[in-house]
């Protein structure tokens, strides 16, 4: 039997949340529809952020509501603080996600706060959530490279990482944010978080820039990584990292796992048709 890996689709959250069209809450459904059918464990549908930070994700209660919710998904959000899982509970989210960032200029750009003062604010967040039985989820932000910092050191990483498991994350996603990760770099940066964090509680998360997520997936798995993040149609960007590019593509992943002999329990035909529904969403 095939070993398992799998993919955790973000494209509803993390691949349109940088887009410049408004995109109606009625197309990120219907998005959320089809990938639902495709055989995913965990699909990441929304974001409870503030609206006038980022816009796009204004209408996650209306996502999360409206969707057709399938017995085998789980479907999560992010959210950056109390006010967010309120409003995530009352979406009836299956799982949440908090994130922090491994590098102090990211965090300020993205969170208005340093390192230390946000992974602070998740302590009540994770604390209140495991009350309500919610799961949560870590992310780790700029694990490579960071645009306003430079070279992030594999150590801080590793920090911020354990730091997010031990206050109770059961899985932390390392997220290589504008994508100038290499082989060197991320093996260097996850030899470092495996001090404190196993593999089976990893995820890799690659954006595409320069061509090499799939590179870096493969590094990953040398060091035992089993779950990758991907979006379908190969969408994505930040709003507060210049130049971040896209997610590996779902499709692409899926197609390049199974051809390594992984098995992903993942339908092709209805990855490719989420991928032309999601590129037409970007394309307008």
């Amino acid at each position: 039997m095939a070993e398992r890996v799998e993919i955790f689709e973000v494209g509803p959250r993390d691949g349109l949340q940088n887009e410049p069209r408004a995109i109606p809450y009625t197309d990120k459904i219907a998005l959320i529809d089809i990938l639902s059918r495709a055989g995913f464990q965990r699909i990441e549908v929304a974001s409870f952020v503030s609206p006038k930070r980022v816009p796009q994700m204004a209408d996650g209660e209306e996502v999360l509501l409206g969707i057709e919710r399938y017995p085998q998904v789980s479907y999560a959000a992010l959210v950056p603080n109390l006010t967010g899982l309120d409003r995530a509970r009352t979406a009836k989210v299956d799982e949440i996600a908090v994130f922090a960032s491994a590098s102090n200029g990211f965090s300020q750009a993205n969170l208005g706060c340093s390192i230390w003062e946000s992974l602070e604010r998740y302590r009540s967040v994770i604390d209140m959530a495991r009350v309500d039985n919610i799961p949560v989820r870590g992310y780790v932000s700029c694990v490579t490279d960071c645009p306003y910092d430079g070279p992030t050191p594999p150590d801080m990483v590793g920090l911020v990482a354990t730091s997010l498991s031990e206050m109770g994350c059961y899985e932390v996603s390392l997220g290589d944010t504008i994508g100038k990760g290499r082989p060197a770099t991320i093996s260097a940066m996850l030899v470092e978080v495996l001090r404190g964090v196993p593999a089976e509680r990893l995820a890799g998360h690659f954006h595409d820039t320069c061509g090499r997520a799939q590179e870096n997936v493969r590094i990953a798995l040398a060091h035992g990584v089993r779950v990758f993040d991907a979006a379908v149609g190969g969408l994505g960007g930040c709003p507060f990292a210049p130049g971040a590019p896209g997610n590996v593509a779902t499709e692409t992943l899926n197609a390049r796992l199974v051809e390594m002999g992984f098995e992903t329990r993942l339908r092709p035909d209805v990855l490719e048709e989420a991928a032309e529904f999601a590129r037409g969403l970007r394309d307008g």
